[in-house]
């Protein structure tokens, strides 16, 4: 059973795992979002007291 010998196949596992982390990683910080986020407001909306009617 070549199956059960695990020299081939765990040397295609850390080849390609390699490939993996040395391929995507670049693509995935190069990418950029289409809608680039806006900075928020920084005045507090202003807050008025509520009057209690039964307080």
């Amino acid at each position: 059973m070549p199956q059960l010998n695990p020299a081939p196949w765990f040397a295609i596992l850390v080849f390609t795992w390699l490939i993996f982390l040395t391929v995507l990683p670049p693509k995935i910080i190069a990418y950029t979002f289409p809608n680039e986020p806006s900075p928020q407001n920084t005045q507090k909306p202003k807050t008025e007291s509520w009057s209690w009617p039964w307080h």
